[in-house]
């Protein structure tokens, strides 16, 4: 089994809460990792037909059966369960009773928020980190952000045109009409791949409503839907102006590479390195390596950009504190050039920060330059050490 980074505090937590609910996409891992925490917990999937019967007739009789130290998968479909387990654990004044998991997130969000609020943590598992790769003597820049981290690709040596088609297939097919009755399919995939082509870019609802031939209001619910059930995330623009006028628009971004890639056509890993959007698959992947480090450890998302209304921009700006800002620039190329730290000095010199800011790039030298340190992909979480 690959090493989990979120185990550590999955075991913590249900010391301290009777519930632990672990969200996250399809395949990340979740009742694996749960399984292997929890090795003594009996398993349950309300995805067998038979149990979900049972459940939604008699939640009663089944907490009565299954009463403690219970693993629960897919828990999102029998929702209404949720509160008939809020009254068990009420009942009950132990710690780690059930450990839920569930791959869609506003399902369960609603019904926690309503049922389990105070009784459970809430935990989000996503694709591999770089911290979680085995990434080997040679792992090129290029097979990274191809192969993605869907744990299966790893774990099973299963090429990404082989995964990724059928990964695809099986959300629109079942997540998505599970979740939301979507009539026309072939314009919710055709919507989707009209999302990779914007990765990294500031989210425009009326030009993806004119692409798609949908309404302005459908394009909101749709990148709500890939939101929520963690195939995209949006970036929020930090709120400090400086005497600037500030873009309001989020930026979108993909939690996966490996699936962004197979959304824009990309067939082999040589494909990316003259690929017009290698830049932005980049940045994709950086910016979601620095929340995935903060989600692996229970904390929230402190990540956001910066840009003003003349197109000056910081890639991403980490909030260490309100007061405490670090300014990161993302770069795809190899080789470090002066045109890296233009935005750094910029933002430094109307914000009136001090502190060196960070550059990660696409090649293999660390460096410190005068109000910057460039660090390689390879180790961009170094800049939380």
């Amino acid at each position: 089994m690959i090493r989990r980074i979120l185990a550590k505090k999955i075991e913590q937590l249900a010391g301290q809460y009777p519930i632990v609910t672990i969200i996250g996409p399809r395949q990340s891992g979740k009742t694996t990792l749960a399984q292997y925490v929890f090795a003594d917990y009996q398993y349950i999937s309300f995805e067998d037909p038979d149990t979900r019967l049972y459940v939604s007739e008699d939640p009663r009789g089944f907490l009565k059966e299954h009463c403690s130290r219970i693993i629960i998968d897919e828990v999102q479909r029998v929702p209404n369960f949720l509160s008939y387990l809020q009254t068990h654990s009420d009942q009950q004044p132990e710690t780690g009773q059930f450990i839920l998991t569930g791959s869609q997130h506003f399902l369960l969000s609603e019904q926690i928020s309503q049922s389990l609020a105070g009784r459970t943590a809430i935990l989000q598992l996503l694709p591999l980190s770089l911290e979680e790769i085995d990434m080997g003597n040679e792992f090129p820049l290029e097979s990274y952000l191809f192969r993605g981290g869907y744990p299966r690709l790893h774990d099973k040596s299963i090429a990404p045109p082989d995964f990724f088609p059928s990964y695809i297939a099986t959300y629109l097919e079942r997540d998505i009409r599970l979740i939301k009755n979507i009539a026309n399919l072939a314009s919710f995939e055709r919507f989707l791949k009209l999302c990779a082509g914007r990765v990294g870019q500031l989210v425009n609802f009326s030009s993806l409503a004119d692409d798609v031939g949908v309404s302005h209001n459908t394009v909101k619910s749709w990148l709500s839907l890939l939101e929520t059930s963690f195939i995209i995330f949006t970036l929020q623009p930090h709120y400090k102006k400086f005497k600037k006028r500030l873009v309001k628009m989020p930026k979108l971004y993909f939690w996966d590479t490996g699936l962004l890639c197979s959304l824009l056509g990309i067939k082999s890993e040589t494909q990316i390195s003259a690929h017009f959007l290698r830049g932005n698959i980049f940045e994709s992947a950086i910016v979601s390596e620095f929340i995935k480090y903060h989600y692996n450890r229970g904390r929230s998302n402190v990540c956001y950009f910066w840009r003003d209304r003349h197109g000056k921009e910081i890639d991403c700006l980490i909030e260490r504190s309100i007061d405490d800002l670090l300014p990161v620039e993302i770069k795809s190329g190899k080789t470090i050039s002066n045109d890296y730290f233009k935005g750094i000095n910029y933002w430094q010199k109307i914000s009136g920060n001090t502190s060196k800011g960070y550059v990660i790039y696409g090649g293999e030298s660390k460096q410190t330059r005068k109000n910057s340190i460039v660090l390689p992909w390879q180790q961009c979480l170094d800049l939380f050490d």
